[in-house]
């Protein structure tokens, strides 16, 4: 699984599977999701709990 977030100024984060879990970010700022905290991420917009800015 990928996922590119390019933004109109030029910032490129990536959401990642890897092999623990997930990364999001780019290079030299990347945050790490154990598979516990994706899901809890994924319930949380599936339900409602977190939605668009």
């Amino acid at each position: 699984m990928e996922l590119n977030l390019c933004g109109d100024k030029g910032c490129c984060p990536i959401v990642k599977g890897v092999k623990d879990g997930v990364e999001i970010g780019e290079n030299g700022n990347l945050v790490r999701l154990k598979p516990n905290e994706w899901n809890a991420l994924v319930d949380g917009i599936k339900t409602g709990k977190l939605s668009k800015l």
